[in-house]
């Protein structure tokens, strides 16, 4: 080979290696930085939330969905307007079950001509709700298996953000 075939060789391997490090090193944990930080993500959200990260362990696809309810909570005096709630990824869902037991929903990942409805949710002076998320973990097919990671946002009516999430290993 020419010299100047191998040093292009060289080269690109290097810059995929690099890209390949690079996208390792910044791909970042969201749910681990929403656990670190109290479950709020951005700007400082008037809501709380009962727990920011969920492990669901290992979890199989012959056994279809799992779900974990999160309890969101309006500690303040004043009554709140939840937005919107969306989810990292398409296999996820989430739900807003209200005091009566009504369940609103599914709201889930925005993209692939599919549109996420606002929330839309009041919740008053020390009120909760309860965010049913259900991840399917067949939704990838047989590629999804391996360790995920999923993290489901809230959005108050004044920009404020909360965020949470789970984990699970997916076997087969």
């Amino acid at each position: 080979m020419k010299s100047q075939t191998i040093i292009t060789m060289f080269a690109t391997l290097a810059l995929v290696v690099g890209l390949f490090a690079w996208g390792y090193a910044n791909r970042g944990n969201p749910a681990t930085s929403a656990e670190a930080t109290g479950g709020r993500s951005g700007i400082a959200g008037s809501l709380a939330i009962s727990e920011t990260f969920y492990d669901f362990g290992t979890i199989s696809m012959r056994d279809g969905n799992v779900t974990r309810e999160f309890t969101i909570t309006n500690p303040t005096p004043e009554d709140v307007l939840l937005s919107s709630l969306i989810t990292s990824c398409m296999c996820t869902t989430s739900f807003i079950v209200t005091p009566d037991g009504a369940v609103r929903g599914p709201f889930g990942m925005p993209g692939h001509g599919r549109s996420v409805p606002p929330a839309n949710e009041t919740i008053k002076a020390g009120e909760s709700r309860i965010v049913r998320v259900v991840f399917d973990p067949n939704a990838h097919g047989p590629a999804g298996v391996g360790r995920i990671e999923r993290v489901v946002t809230m959005t108050e009516a004044t920009g404020a953000t909360v965020t949470f999430g789970f984990k699970a290993l997916v076997t087969p």
